[in-house]
């Protein structure tokens, strides 16, 4: 297993990295295939590893380490823009130490041991499951037939009827349907994929994988990357306007026409995507198998009017909490919560 900590794992060839590949694949659960090596990098960070798939859905092998997670303080410290930027803006909301006031939103510093492990790529949504039209008009919703004809006539690339039902266009002729599914616990989920062989992050295995052990607030650096596109900003040029645009209703939700992956949607150098959405929650458990949500806050930032530094500290700052999540209930998350499995290489006999 030492093979698999990530500071003798950077230091394998490529044919023993393929050894160690194909000597898990006999253990992992039923369907698990392996395809090869592959190279991420990105944010300074490089990684060749391991591809996996199960039903066409890919996996990453995450190599384990020890590393220091939490914020408190800066590593480098803020470029003259965004701390212009971030004191301009909370300053509206009666912040005087922003230092006092980041430390309140992210988890406490703290030095923990990661196991290696198989890690899926792109994340699957709890709240909302896939459906065919047929089986969308027997659920006999008096909306939908109309939202779903005024869909195809429209050019908007997704529309959502507040935890009914939700439109996203595939192609000029194709339209996916997702059902909102209110009746699934959080027991369901941890005993059904249990019994499959696999489990969820916690909140610890969640912060390696985002940001791989960074002591930085964001996993490229202390200051925000004013050049990214980012989900309902998208180019940060004109960003006032943008935000004077941003309010939308409790009930709908409409997404603008835009083929082209946001940033923060990209694969880090792990080869892990991430939702990118601070209106998006990614499920992982606390040390005591509570939900701790991560890597959004439902949008409570980002309606406020805070702009896209404030607005996305939430889905772009590693160790973000979202402080208010313990008083949502479980369908309020679930509306928006996502989730991805993982195989920890730790529990195998290798």
């Amino acid at each position: 297993m030492e093979a698999l900590r990530r500071d003798m794992w950077q230091g394998l060839n490529a044919q023993d990295k393929e050894a160690w590949m194909r000597k898990l694949v006999r253990q992992l659960p039923d369907g698990m295939v392996y395809e090869g090596l592959e190279t991420f990098e990105r944010f300074g960070q490089r990684m060749e590893t391991g591809i996996f798939t199960e039903d066409g859905l890919r996996f990453v092998f995450v190599p384990g380490d020890q590393v220091t997670l939490g914020w408190d303080r800066w590593q480098h410290g803020m470029n003259e823009e965004t701390s212009a930027d971030l004191h301009e803006t909370v300053s509206e909301y009666g912040v005087e130490d922003v230092d006092s006031f980041l430390a309140s939103q992210m988890s406490p510093v703290r030095t923990v041991n990661i196991a290696p492990m198989l890690v899926e790529c792109e994340l699957i949504s709890l709240g909302w499951i896939e459906v065919s039209k047929e089986e969308a008009f027997a659920q006999e919703n008096p909306d939908f037939p109309s939202a779903l004809e005024q869909f195809k006539q429209s050019e908007i690339r997704e529309y959502e009827l507040h935890q009914q039902f939700r439109l996203i266009r595939q192609s000029e002729n194709e339209v996916r349907i997702l059902w909102f599914n209110e009746g699934i616990e959080l027991e369901d989920v941890v005993r059904e994929e249990a019994a499959a062989g696999f489990g969820l992050l916690t909140e610890d295995e969640w912060e390696y994988i985002y940001g791989g052990g960074c002591r930085t607030l964001f996993p490229w650096g202390d200051s925000f990357d004013y050049t990214m596109r980012l989900k309902h900003f998208g180019s940060l040029e004109g960003v006032d306007e943008i935000v004077d645009g941003l309010a939308e209703t409790a009930s709908s939700r409409v997404e603008e026409k835009d083929d082209c992956p946001y940033d923060l949607e990209l694969p880090n150098f792990f080869g892990v995507q991430f939702a990118g959405d601070p209106y998006k929650y990614e499920l992982t458990l606390d040390s005591a198998g509570d939900v701790m949500p991560k890597g959004g806050d439902g949008g409570s930032l980002i309606c406020g009017g805070t702009g896209p530094l404030v607005g996305f500290l939430p889905a772009a700052a590693v160790y973000y909490r979202d402080v208010n999540a313990s008083e949502l209930d479980w369908e309020d998350l679930m509306d928006t919560m996502m989730y991805r499995r993982v195989v920890r290489l730790a529990e195998l006999a290798l």
